[in-house]
């Protein structure tokens, strides 16, 4: 059955576990759905995990509708939200509501994910006006990494909690679907969740939230670069892929792959008709 931002709602209702994992590509994203995720996130954390760079600040539109595209083609029944990268909703809510509609009817996202509190509900109601579902997201936001001093547990102090309480409370009246809670104390983000009627996907943030969300780079150990504490691999598919590599060079090395069951056979006959017109100067 296709999941929809009602569906979410429902989810949350019945006290049913969100599950929502990144993907960048089209094979990953099948995989996904046939499992039953239940949610994709083509996330800007692509920058890092698939692009090398050392943060989501460099990502693009044009890297985020490439990455949607494929996914798109991969889900049959998952709701597939697309991140909206740095610089392409801040400006104004025209920006914003132009690149989420790119993402919705070139990247074939059925939702927009953007990250902020009080300072981007014009965007998000500005964009859901247009009918695109909108996912916010608060506590670590990555985008703003450099203000933020790096990444860090965030709204640890009162002040700082209550603010989080009020950009939750914010996003939720400006019409966000959902929202994601990045790296805040597991107490908080219980005791946020509870107070909106709108489902929260934590990331670092415990499991009082109504669905969780990883990197899937992290669960699967491909990533070696960092790993959050919050992360839990729930498989080795980076040493499985090594191995698989490792047997591989090997195989090739010692002339043991391919086997004549991996090649294609050809008539004798015909090769030595080949060896003739060589001889006859037939080129």
């Amino acid at each position: 059955m296709k999941t929809t931002v009602l569906t979410l709602k429902e989810q949350k209702q019945k006290g049913d576990k969100i599950t929502m994992l990144t993907a960048y590509d089209y094979s990953t994203a099948k995989i996904m759905d046939e499992a039953g995720i239940e949610c994709l996130l083509v996330g800007d954390s692509l920058g890092m995990v698939i692009l090398g760079y050392d943060s989501t600040i460099p990502v693009t539109m044009a890297d985020m509708l490439h990455h949607t595209k494929a996914v798109a083609r991969g889900a049959k029944n998952a709701l597939v939200v697309a991140d909206m990268p740095f610089m392409s909703y801040q400006v104004s809510a025209e920006d914003a509501v132009r690149n989420a509609g790119r993402l919705m009817q070139e990247g074939g996202a059925q939702a927009v994910k953007l990250e902020g509190g009080r300072e981007v509900c014009g965007q998000i109601s500005a964009i859901t006006r247009a009918s695109i579902p909108v996912m916010a997201h608060l506590g670590l936001t990555p985008q703003s990494v450099n203000a933020l001093g790096g990444y860090k547990v965030q709204a640890r102090e009162a002040e700082a909690a209550h603010g989080l309480l009020l950009d939750a409370l914010a996003v939720e009246e400006a019409g966000a679907f959902a929202l994601v809670l990045e790296c805040i104390p597991a107490k908080l983000a219980e005791w946020i969740s509870r107070r909106l009627s709108i489902p929260t996907i934590g990331i670092g943030a415990g499991a009082g939230c109504d669905g969780q969300v990883l990197v899937y780079q992290d669960m699967l150990a491909l990533y070696s670069d960092m790993c959050p504490k919050f992360v839990r691999r729930f498989a080795d598919a980076g040493e499985v892929m090594r191995q698989g590599f490792r047997g591989y060079i090997d195989e090739v090395k010692a002339g043991s792959f391919p086997t004549e069951e991996h090649s294609f056979k050809m008539p004798d006959e015909v090769l030595s008709q080949v060896e003739e017109m060589s001889k006859a100067g037939k080129y």
